[in-house]
């Protein structure tokens, strides 16, 4: 039985939110708190093992909540908040991913029949991968994910697989990057992008697998922590050089034959829309050899058929490493079919990218 506590200062929110937990056989909600202070008071005697918690709360909100349970005693972290960008927010629940939490979840807004059985089923689904998940112990002053830069005694050595499935040729060179992730993707791809100069030459396609309504507020907190635009791609449009493109909501992006954007809405049956396998195959098929494709931290397989379609095609192709991995799933599944040309951990990959685009690394990865 996952033992769940739940943080919110609304009682219709907590309440809903308990029923939609309760709902699934294998987890209980085992207590719940009004604000981050009283949550803190009560996880040594509840001991859950994954905890729901909004941004807005009284006397301590769930970004400092976040930052003293990785101290104190580091849980998986689930945001549950109105997945609505507002200008006006002072804070990006994206902040409180970066201070330590896994994932984001819509919040319900009507009520309790407003949390459907789809959306109660996804929320099942994302507590039992949060726990499986083991948090890492943060120190309160850090140089992690909020930075972008790693931490001291951090590996930046990858491993060549002995046999990747092509041998890339040496006649292409790259010309674009084609990113996937899923679970724990926001902190990769802010440890990624933070770490890229300013004149990184290639453009950067971007899948990531999050809850409907909250692509705007990760646009928007990407764009603070690198010097690259981050922007929600356009069909019609082509890749800008120094342009990170994520496609819209439930749209897969692709590339036409004429090289630019193009978006279809694929099914309703689809597992992901967006889908990273679709991506990386439209790049393998268009950019052939000149093709990168990282694929990151995720549970399932999507986008280890696309890796595969990049390196047949003699691009270049990685996957992160486990140690690394919030959830060792996507890339796992790319490596056990030769898919991975290099595994490295989520640190050494802007390193890779810079030396692969003939640039080279911001001051603060060079030692000086």
């Amino acid at each position: 039985m996952i033992r769940v506590l739940i943080v919110d200062d609304s009682p219709i929110a907590r309440s809903v939110l308990t029923r939609m937990v309760n709902s699934s056989p294998d987890m209980e909600v085992v207590g719940s708190a009004v604000d981050g202070e009283e949550a803190l008071a009560v996880i040594p005697r509840l001991q859950p093992q994954v905890i729901l918690t909004d941004l807005h709360m009284p006397k301590r909100d769930g970004l400092s909540l976040t930052r003293e349970v990785m101290v104190r005693h580091p849980l998986p972290i689930l945001v549950v908040s109105v997945s609505v960008h507002q200008e006006s927010n002072d804070q990006n629940i994206f902040e409180l991913l970066e201070a330590g939490a896994i994932d984001v979840f819509p919040k319900p807004r009507g009520g309790l029949e407003s949390a459907g059985e789809q959306l109660t089923q996804e929320l099942a689904t994302k507590i039992r991968i949060l726990s499986g998940v083991v948090p890492i112990r943060r120190h309160r002053a850090t140089t992690g994910w909020a930075s972008g830069r790693p931490a001291a005694g951090d590996r930046l050595q990858g491993a060549d697989l002995p046999r990747p499935v092509l041998p890339r040729s040496s006649l292409a060179s790259p010309a674009l990057v084609a990113v996937g992730a899923s679970t724990g993707g926001p902190q990769a791809l802010l440890t990624i992008f933070s770490a890229l100069p300013a004149q990184f030459p290639l453009p950067v396609l971007c899948i990531q697998h999050i809850s409907h309504g909250f692509l705007d507020e990760m646009v928007s907190w990407l764009n603070l922590h690198t010097p690259l635009m981050v922007r929600v791609a356009c069909s019609g449009e082509k890749p800008l050089p120094g342009h990170i493109y994520f496609p819209p909501e439930d749209r897969h992006l692709t590339i036409s034959d004429r090289g630019s954007f193009a978006m279809e809405s694929g099914s309703e049956r689809d597992a992901h829309r967006p889908a990273v396998d679709v991506t990386f195959q439209s790049v393998a098929r268009f950019y052939q050899s000149s093709g990168v494709g990282v694929l990151l931290t995720g549970m399932g397989r999507d986008g280890a058929d696309g890796l595969l379609a990049i390196a047949r095609a003699q691009g270049v192709t990685i996957a992160q490493d486990e140690e690394s991995c919030v959830v060792f799933g996507m890339p796992k599944q790319a490596i056990d079919l030769g898919a991975a040309g290099k595994v490295l951990p989520v640190n050494a990959i802007a390193p890779e990218l810079c030396r692969l685009a003939g640039v080279g690394l911001p001051t603060w990865m060079k030692g000086e």
